[in-house]
């Protein structure tokens, strides 16, 4: 608090840094999903528990929120003559072209047409390139043609941290996708929901915690580390997502009765805080959020977390602290880094109450 007992929050990324020793990064999941452990973050500390517990933690009435995006194979290798240009797809325009990232991008120019390794229907025009980096590509195939050209010439595009230095493995196929994934268009998982098995969720049904589903895209935008010291000046990529009218009253009703909304993961959490109203109730949404969570957000929404743990220095870990209060997440992890946790999109879990 400040002399005019005003919550203050801290703004340079210090705050957010920490030690991780390498050995702490998993490359490979628990098996099975649900066997990995789980940090109970509470007000009172922290406490050693596995995902298999969470139907001892929450209660009837609660309801789990997951998102249900599918990772599509969004590596791909394209040819312009015999330059060899990288391309990894991040979110599609509203004009249905694609934003993409790619690597040796002073190569291509507005109007080259590019082919692509493993799929020769499949062709691209480069429109633009943008301020940010980006190259926007318009591809002469849509919908279910240009998931299917993707599944013959794409790879996963998985997270710098997970080693494959021949390319994702077999296994990663499954293992990079949920057990919620509906909807093709997510570049990285929502790795939250890579803990839920079948057992799982028949166990919190029997208890009467509920589940809905709701949509958020996640683009290769999440990789990009915050630069500079001060974190407000950062600016988040936007994702397409959706939460279907269903949805939003069975959230609602969920509210009114007087059980808790628990987000399984961050992009959950992020897409239910961009449709909430100022009475607290979700609207159906249908569009793009770049919402960005920092320490002193009033969050409306959403009263549990479950979440993986995040990189230093990282968006996402800026949020658990908004969440759960910075010193409360900075206490969490050094337990669980001198505990022999895993981190990241292979990783263990935690369960955060909301500080209030």
């Amino acid at each position: 608090m400040d002399a005019a007992g005003t919550r203050t929050e801290p703004n340079g990324i210090a705050a957010f840094d920490f030690a991780l020793p390498p050995d702490r990064i998993a490359h490979h999941p628990a098996r099975p999903r649900d066997s990995a452990r789980l940090l109970h973050v509470t007000s009172a500390g922290h406490v050693d528990r596995s995902v298999m517990d969470l139907p001892d933690l929450l209660r009837p009435g609660d309801l789990l929120v997951a998102n249900d995006t599918r990772v599509i194979p969004a590596q791909l290798t394209a040819r312009r003559g015999l330059a060899r240009i990288g391309i990894t797809l991040d979110q599609p325009t509203s004009t249905g072209a694609w934003h993409t990232l790619a690597r040796n991008a002073r190569r291509v120019h507005a109007g080259d047409v590019l082919t692509f390794d493993g799929a020769e229907d499949l062709t691209a025009t480069v429109l633009r390139r943008d301020d940010d980096g980006g190259v926007i590509l318009q591809f002469n195939q849509q919908d279910a043609a240009f998931i299917d050209a993707l599944n013959r010439a794409g790879a996963l595009a998985l997270p710098p941290y997970i080693p494959r230095p021949e390319g994702p493995l077999a296994s990663d196929a499954d293992d990079y996708q949920t057990v919620f994934a509906r909807h093709d268009g997510a570049v990285a998982a929502p790795t939250a929901g890579l803990h839920f098995t079948p057992r799982l969720l028949a166990a919190m049904e029997q208890v009467g915690i509920g589940r809905v589903t709701i949509t958020l895209h996640v683009g290769a935008g999440t990789f990009l580390p915050v630069r500079g010291d001060d974190v407000t000046a950062h600016r988040m990529h936007a994702e397409r997502g959706t939460i279907s009218a269903d949805a939003a009253d069975r959230i609602n009703a969920a509210k009114r009765a007087g059980g808790r909304i628990v987000a399984v993961g961050t992009t959950s959490l992020r897409l239910l805080e961009s449709a909430v109203q100022p009475d607290g109730t979700v609207a159906p949404f249908a569009g793009e959020t770049a919402l960005f969570i920092l320490p002193g957000y009033r969050f409306r929404a959403v009263d549990r977390l479950i979440t993986n743990f995040h990189l230093p220095r990282s968006t996402l870990f800026m949020l658990v602290c908004a969440f759960a209060g910075t010193e409360r997440m900075r206490a969490a992890y050094t337990h669980a880094i001198e505990t022999g946790y895993r981190f990241y999109s292979y990783g263990d879990a935690c369960l955060l109450e909301r500080d209030v």
